[in-house]
C-alpha cells in the first residue's frame, strides 16, 4: 500500500462522516479500523534483545507458580518444563517456540456477520471499559451497577458508529447473584447488541457457561472452527497464575476461543518502579499465558496483554493515564510484534471521580499509546473513570466521541489528485478563499472530523444557549440515544434456546452472593 492510495478503511470513514452530516448516520459504519499509519518502535535492538533476555531470566532462575491447576502443571512437564511443586521455570527461548502456533490474526464472529472484527496485523478494535463495581452520572452520582445499568452500557455501545465491540463485564451488576451473573451478563450482550462479545472468567464452569451459549446462538461445529467469544484472564502479578484463570484460560482454548492474557501490574507493589523491570515482568508473564493456551489446543487464539500502571509512592495509590505506562506500552507493542501475536494495551485510563479535564486529559494519554504502540483489541476504550472502580454515563458518550476522532487519525493522510487540490489552486487564485469553490463543495461533508459533543460556536452563542460543559452535554446525549435504542433483531428459536439455558442453569444451583 502507497500512501497515494486511499484506502477502504478511510473511504469507508469518509462515506460514514457524510452520514453524519446528512442526518443519516448509520448505528454502524466501520466494523474495525485497518490503521493507515505506522506503529512507533522507540527501543533500539539491543535495548528490546536486553529485555527479552531480562524476562528469560526471570523465567528460567525465578520462575512461575501455578497453583490450584493440577492440569496445567501436567502441560508443563509434558512440555518439557522444570517443575518443582507449584513453581514452573523454562528454559530461555521455550516459552517463543510454544506461541509461535498461535494465529497473528484471526476474525471474531458476531451475530450480525456485518460486524465481524479482525483482530491483528494492522487493525484495531474498540471495547468498552471493563469490571467496575460502581456506575455513576451527573443527576444520581456514584452507586452500585445493577443489570439495568449494565444493558444501558451495551445498549450505548451497541448505539456508537465509533466501538466495534460490545466488550465484556462493562459494570458488575451487583443486583445478581455471583454465580449466576455471568449467565445475564452474557444473554444481554447478545440480546441487545449484534458486535461480538466477551464471556465470564470468573469461574471455569462460568467460562464454560458463556461458551455454551455462544454456541447456541453460532452452532458447535461453527464454534470449534471459529473464534466466536473472547475471555480477558488476568496474572496475579507478581509471577503468580492461579488456578481460576488458568482453568477459565484453558476452557476457552480447549474450545478454540480467544483468551487474552494479561497481567496488572501497579509499579512499585506487584512489580519495579523501574518500566524497563516493569515491562521485562510482564512480558514473562504474559508469555507463560500464551503458551499455555497452545499446550491446551495448539492453534487456539490468543491475544498478548498488558496492562501497566504506575502508583502514588506517597500515599500507595493506584495512578491512571501517566506518562511513564503510556511510554511503556511502545515497547509492549515492540515486544509482541517480535512474538507475531494480536496485542490488548493500554486503553482509556483516569482517575478523575468525574468527567472532567482530569478524566480526559489521562483518558488521551493512555488512548494516544494504546493506538501508537500497535494495539489491536483495546479493552477500556471508553467510561473508565476513578482508577476503574467506576463507569460513567457521561465520560462513556465523551470517550466515544473521542474514539470517533481516532478513527479519522488512524486513516492517516491520503495523497491523490483530489487532496492535492490543484483545481481549487487553479480556481481560487491568490488573495481569494476557498469556501465557495467547487473543490470544496465536493469535500465539505468529509473533509474533517465532526464532534458529536463539542461546541464550536461563538462565545455570545453558547451563552445564550445556557453555557453548558461538555459533561452537561453529553448527559443530555446519554438520555437521548437511550431513549432512541432499538434492539437489533434476534432469532426466536434462539432467543428461547438460551433463556431455556439460563432458566435451567439457575434452577441447579443456590444464590451465592460471594
Amino acid at each position: 500500500m502507497t500512501a497515494t492510495e486511499e484506502t477502504e478503511p478511510k473511504r469507508r470513514v469518509r462515506g460514514l462522516r457524510a452520514q453524519r452530516h446528512s442526518g443519516t448516520e448509520k448505528p454502524h459504519g466501520v466494523p474495525y479500523i485497518a490503521r493507515n499509519i505506522p506503529t512507533y518502535d522507540i527501543l533500539s535492538e539491543e535495548n528490546l534483545q536486553r529485555i527479552e533476555r531480562t524476562a528469560d531470566r526471570i523465567l528460567a532462575e525465578i520462575g512461575i507458580e501455578f497453583r490450584d491447576d493440577d492440569v496445567a502443571i501436567d502441560h508443563w512437564k509434558r512440555a518439557g518444563a522444570k517443575v518443582n511443586g507449584l513453581r514452573v521455570t523454562f528454559e530461555p527461548g521455550m516459552l517463543n517456540e510454544i506461541v509461535a502456533s498461535a494465529p497473528a490474526q484471526f476474525t471474531q464472529h458476531a451475530r450480525n456477520p456485518l460486524n465481524n472484527v479482525e483482530i491483528g496485523g494492522r487493525n484495531v478494535v474498540f471495547s468498552p471499559a471493563y469490571g467496575s463495581p460502581f456506575v455513576m452520572d451527573l443527576d444520581k452520582g456514584r452507586r452500585y451497577g445493577t443489570l439495568d445499568d449494565f444493558r444501558n452500557f451495551i445498549k450505548l455501545a451497541q448505539s456508537s458508529p465509533w466501538l466495534h465491540h460490545s466488550g465484556g463485564t462493562i459494570c458488575e451488576p451487583v443486583d445478581v447473584p455471583v454465580n449466576k451473573r455471568h449467565l445475564d451478563m452474557v444473554y444481554s450482550h447478545i440480546k441487545y447488541s449484534d458486535r461480538p462479545f466477551m464471556g465470564s472468567i470468573t469461574a471455569e464452569e462460568r467460562a464454560e457457561d458463556s461458551i455454551e451459549m455462544a454456541r447456541i446462538v453460532f452452532g458447535r461445529d461453527f464454534v470449534d472452527q471459529n473464534c466466536v467469544i473472547l475471555g480477558n484472564v488476568n496474572v496475579n502479578s507478581p509471577l503468580v497464575w492461579d488456578g481460576t484463570m488458568t482453568k477459565s484460560l484453558r476452557a476457552y482454548a480447549r474450545a478454540n476461543q480467544a483468551a487474552v492474557i494479561v497481567p496488572f501490574i501497579l509499579g512499585g507493589a506487584m512489580g519495579p518502579v523501574t518500566n524497563a523491570g516493569a515491562i521485562a515482568q510482564s512480558y514473562a508473564e504474559t508469555l507463560a499465558g500464551c503458551a499455555l493456551t497452545q499446550l491446551e489446543r495448539k492453534g487456539a487464539p490468543v491475544i498478548f496483554g498488558n496492562f501497566l500502571s504506575s502508583m502514588s509512592l506517597r500515599s500507595g495509590s493506584p495512578t491512571f493515564g501517566t506518562p511513564e505506562p503510556a511510554i511503556g506500552s511502545m515497547v509492549i507493542g515492540q515486544l509482541a510484534r517480535r512474538l507475531k501475536l494480536p496485542l490488548r494495551c493500554a486503553g482509556n485510563f483516569s482517575n478523575s471521580k468525574l468527567p472532567d479535564a482530569q478524566a480526559m486529559q489521562e483518558g488521551v494519554m493512555s488512548m494516544l499509546s494504546a493506538v501508537h504502540c500497535g494495539a489491536n483489541f483495546i479493552l477500556h476504550s471508553a467510561g473508565f473513570v476513578d482508577g476503574l472502580l467506576a463507569m460513567s454515563y457521561e465520560k462513556f458518550v465523551m470517550d466515544t466521541d473521542f474514539c470517533g476522532a481516532l478513527h479519522s487519525y488512524l486513516a492517516g493522510v491520503v495523497v491523490d489528485d483530489n487532496t492535492l487540490a490543484m483545481d481549487a489552486f487553479q480556481e481560487v487564485g491568490p488573495g481569494s478563499h476557498f469556501l465557495g469553490c467547487d473543490h470544496t463543495m465536493r469535500n465539505y461533508q468529509t473533509a474533517f472530523w465532526d464532534s458529536a459533543l463539542s461546541d464550536n460556536e461563538p462565545f455570545e452563542k453558547w451563552s445564550e444557549e445556557g453555557s453548558t460543559d461538555i459533561a452537561t452535554r453529553a448527559n443530555r446525549l446519554w438520555k437521548k440515544t437511550l431513549a432512541e435504542y432499538a434492539a437489533p433483531p434476534l432469532d426466536e428459536a434462539i432467543d428461547e434456546a438460551l433463556l431455556d439455558f439460563i432458566g435451567q442453569r439457575k434452577n441447579n444451583m443456590p444464590d451465592a452472593w460471594y
